[in-house]
């Protein structure tokens, strides 16, 4: 089994206070593994989101602890968590977020520049499958090749954790298959733990682990019987 790279501890965070506080996580205890691919699912309101950007050091808790390696990631200053996030967090969002007036190569290029040890922009886009297309600008690509041009920006620094938040929601079924396929493939070559929000229960299948949350909770965490390539998932 291989080691684990995050843990949360009683995790909690509350919004507001009083009787119209919304308590958006409650007591999430989870473990993720160096180089799983795992899908959190469940459906909107349900956590996932909150839990992702705490996750990735972009909200703080409201009690409870997050490890990195064994590190306590809270309380860190501002500094602290800039550094996490810039050296072994990556994030790809369901909105692409690409600079418009840039190609493909210089919007992987421009995460490239503040890495130690980053991908080869060309090399990026030849992991997600657009070598190819590495000078065309957003305006040219299709929304799916769009983005897997994030994911390949979100890896390009070898970042030891994915996040991605709904990748395949703006997308149609052929599209999304494609950049799970991208995920995937990442996720394997480079040992790059990812975690996959999502609503469609189809994707779990993809998954190392899937884990269900509901009403801010951790419902269940299961290992699919059969793990399943992106191209033969049924949507």
């Amino acid at each position: 089994m291989s080691p684990v790279i995050l843990e949360t501890q009683n995790l909690e965070r509350t919004f507001g206070s009083g009787e119209t506080a919304v308590h958006a996580l409650r007591d999430i205890n989870l473990e993720l593994r160096d180089g799983e691919l795992v899908v959190l699912l469940g459906p909107s309101g349900s956590g996932k989101t909150t839990l992702l950007n705490i996750l990735g050091g972009l909200d703080r808790p409201s009690s409870g602890i997050v490890l990195f390696r064994g590190q306590n990631l809270f309380p860190g200053d501002e500094t602290s968590l800039t550094d996490y996030r810039r050296e072994s967090v990556g994030f790809v969002f369901q909105f692409y977020n690409l600079i418009p007036s840039l190609t493909a190569r210089e919007n992987v290029a421009l995460v490239t520049e503040i890495s130690e040890r980053p991908l080869k922009p060309e090399e990026a886009l030849d992991l997600v499958g657009l070598g190819p297309r590495a000078d065309h600008f957003p305006a040219q690509l299709s929304g799916g090749e769009q983005q897997r041009v994030a994911i390949a920006r979100a890896i390009a620094r070898r970042p030891e954790l994915l996040f991605c938040d709904e990748p395949t929601g703006a997308l149609d079924v052929a599209t999304g298959r494609v950049v799970l396929e991208a995920i995937d493939r990442v996720s394997r070559e480079l040992g790059t733990t990812s975690i996959l929000i999502t609503h469609n229960a189809a994707i779990a299948d993809l998954a190392d682990r899937v884990i269900r949350m509901a009403d801010g909770r951790v419902s269940s965490i299961q290992k699919p019987e059969k793990r399943l390539a992106a191209a033969d998932i049924q949507w």
